[in-house]
């Protein structure tokens, strides 16, 4: 039976806007980020010289001050909306902070870009135009994808890039259709050699975006080095190296959105481990070379530090977090194996524990029975056994073989 469930979607769209809109949007950003910091500054302020916690609610009445005065009177030229949702998010952020979910939250920079978000009060959306407070003209939007029939968005944020390129997301309610019952079941041991591997022996090979844009990307930040800071020829070289990391990461998230939609579609249960990245990636302080005591690496680099950056350009959090949504879109289940289970340690065929293995050993025997491994076929056989049993005994951590209860 066709199933249709209500979930909450963003869609992302370019946009191109006139010399009035991009004034006039520029300086939103520039006010949201201002009272984003400012409060986060008077927050900090209150608690490390008074241990006083300050509010949302007192946040609000400060911005309200804030605009009375003749410094900062210029927040009256934009909309209201962006500025209140800004002082939201900074709250957002306290709230995950105080639960240990993040970090501390940390001043907006000018150049990551920036974005301001617009509720419902704050566009006027007719179906087909999308037209913000205080602008005569709507966006100039690419419509690179249609929203779906009859779609009334509820926020919509506008965001500048380190790039320079204008977006707008777009929040909707959308009926999205479960996909007919399957009974597939597929298990994905993520590497960086290959970028994952299958429990039938199927290889996914790794693009390596990075890499394959690494040299220009060096010689851009080689010339970004030399520039004056400040001057127009030190912008135009961060621009052009943030062109080139943008080109990368739209590269990246192309390919981690096929490969997810694929795999979603074709399997019913999809497997795979809990990898903690920031556990296995690092910074590297420079070291000295092995070979050859007293000699650094070469550009001070430790000898991790190659293998942290092919971590950190496979994406495997964001590969999670594009499965773990499709997954509730789609009526599928996903299965995390806990990162402590040993998949590379047991045979898939007797299950027999043969150690710990270092990261050059691409194929072993197993001592037990005989039968030779492949290392990442082995590892994706014995997730898919590991996650079979947990759908059966619903338990969500799978240690040394044996369910924990």
């Amino acid at each position: 039976m066709v199933k249709r469930r209500e979930f909450q979607r963003t869609y992302r769209f370019r946009f191109y806007p006139t010399p009035e809109q991009e004034n006039l949007l520029r300086r939103t950003l520039g006010c949201a980020r201002l009272v984003y910091n400012k409060a986060l500054e008077a927050r900090s302020e209150a608690w490390t010289s008074e241990r006083r916690n300050v509010s949302y609610s007192d946040t609000s009445s400060m911005l309200t001050g804030w605009k009375k005065t003749d410094e900062l009177s210029f927040l009256n030229d934009v909309s209201c909306v962006p500025l209140q949702q800004a002082l939201r998010h900074l709250q957002r952020a306290f709230s995950g902070f105080f639960k240990q979910e993040n970090a501390y939250p940390v001043f907006k920079k000018k150049t990551h870009g920036g974005s301001a978000e617009f509720t419902r009060s704050a566009f006027n959306w007719n179906g087909r135009e999308l037209r913000l407070a205080k602008m005569k003209e709507p966006l100039s939007i690419v419509w690179s994808r249609t929203l779906p029939k009859g779609a009334e968005p509820s926020t919509v944020t506008v965001s500048l890039d380190p790039a320079q390129r204008w977006h707008v997301s777009i929040l909707v309610k959308e009926r999205i259709t479960t996909l007919r019952g399957k009974s597939n079941a597929i298990a994905l041991d993520l590497g960086v050699d290959s970028f994952a591997v299958t429990d039938q022996g199927a290889v996914i090979e790794n693009p390596r975006h990075l890499k394959k844009s690494l040299e220009s990307l060096a010689r851009a930040q080689r010339s970004l080095s030399r520039k004056w800071k400040g001057s127009n020829n030190h912008r135009k070289a961060q621009l052009k190296v943030a062109r080139i990391n943008a080109r990368i990461a739209d590269q990246r998230r192309d390919f981690l959105h096929k490969l997810s939609t694929n795999i979603i579609r074709d399997n019913q249960t999809v497997i795979i481990e809990d990898l903690a990245v920031r556990n296995m990636t690092r910074r590297c302080k420079p070291k000295t070379n092995p070979e050859h005591p007293g000699q650094y690496l070469p550009n001070g680099q430790s000898a991790e530090s190659g293998l942290n950056r092919s971590i950190l350009d496979a994406g495997w959090a964001e590969f999670r977090r594009m499965l773990e949504y499709k997954s509730e879109w789609y009526g599928c289940q996903l299965i995390v194996i806990d990162q402590y289970y040993p998949s590379t340690q047991l045979c898939s065929t007797c299950g027999a524990k043969t150690g710990p293995k270092t990261l050059d050993v691409r194929e072993w025997t197993c001592p037990a029975c005989g039968c030779h491994h492949d290392r990442d076929g082995n590892a994706a056989k014995n997730i898919l056994a590991a996650g079979l049993a947990v759908s059966v005994c619903k338990d969500g951590r799978i240690k040394d073989g044996l369910s924990q209860e």
